[in-house]
């Protein structure tokens, strides 16, 4: 009995081949309440709307929370998708980035009860309820092909932010030895003057702090011309890897689900 009632949650809430109706419906339920749970605590920020339905937000929360350790629970149970075994086996399996984050997204709510003391940490922790969000991570097939493609592309992600850090450090060096003379505040310093080259670089522009020299304007708009061409490479990356995701599923080619490397076709090792 324990072993059919395992299986069934095995697939109900991993379905491994996809053809699950029941663990279709399990995963539609779930990230329809995780994003209510998302809308609840942007509500709640609302003081009008948190003096008037603060109970059913309350209720709404713990009912919620209640949903989600029996899930987490249910999946320490069954093991994963690698069916671990054993104390040892679930207690690695629980350290997997996909546990923690189902972990937090209920330990907020557990923590105060636990340290009832009225601690500020103990209130911000509540913020961590956005992780829930990341829950969604688990249930959509997009977000899991968008993670690959980082996780593939990440050496050269590395790259283009590190690109970026010395170029911003260059920025921000250069623009204080032009300007601190002429603008004492505002460029007091190499640190200060970063955010100038942050929002330069970024194309914001907000216009509080800006160069009045001849050769500082100089400067500026050289960063500003770099720092488009800088940021557009991190994008152009993340392109080239959604296209060969997609070429290798054409050719058949199975992908890592964690390294999100291609094993090649008819490969599943």
């Amino acid at each position: 009995m324990g072993e059919s009632l395992k299986e069934t949650l095995y697939l109900l809430l991993e379905d491994p081949e996809g053809r699950n109706p029941r663990a279709g419906m399990v995963r539609i339920f779930l990230m329809a309440l995780i994003l209510l749970n998302i809308a609840a605590l942007i509500l709640e920020t609302v003081r009008e709307v948190s003096l008037v339905f603060e109970f059913w937000l309350k209720a709404f929360e713990w009912l919620s929370v209640g949903i989600f350790t029996v899930e987490y629970l249910a999946r320490l149970w069954v093991g994963g998708p690698g069916r671990a075994q054993g104390l040892a086996g679930r207690f690695r399996y629980a350290l997997t980035p996909l546990m923690l984050v189902d972990l937090l997204a209920i330990l907020p709510v557990y923590l105060p009860l636990l340290l009832p003391t009225d601690l500020i940490f103990l209130r911000a922790l509540r913020l961590m309820r956005l992780m829930r969000v990341l829950k969604l991570g688990r249930y959509s097939e997009a977000i899991q092909i968008f993670c690959r493609v980082v996780v593939q592309k990440k050496e050269q992600l590395v790259v283009a932010c590190i690109a970026v850090l010395i170029l911003l450090m260059i920025a921000s060096s250069l623009m204080f030895y032009l300007e601190s003379e002429a603008q004492p505040e505002a460029f007091s310093s190499i640190p200060q003057s970063m955010w100038w080259a942050i929002v330069t670089m970024t194309t914001v522009g907000y216009g509080d702090v800006y160069p009045v020299t001849g050769m500082g304007r100089l400067l500026a708009s050289v960063i500003a011309l770099l720092g488009i061409a800088m940021f557009a490479v991190p994008a152009g990356i993340l392109s080239a890897g959604f296209v060969e995701h997609g070429d290798a599923g054409k050719t058949g080619d199975t992908v890592c689900p964690h390294c999100g490397k291609p094993l090649g076709p008819g490969r599943t090792d």
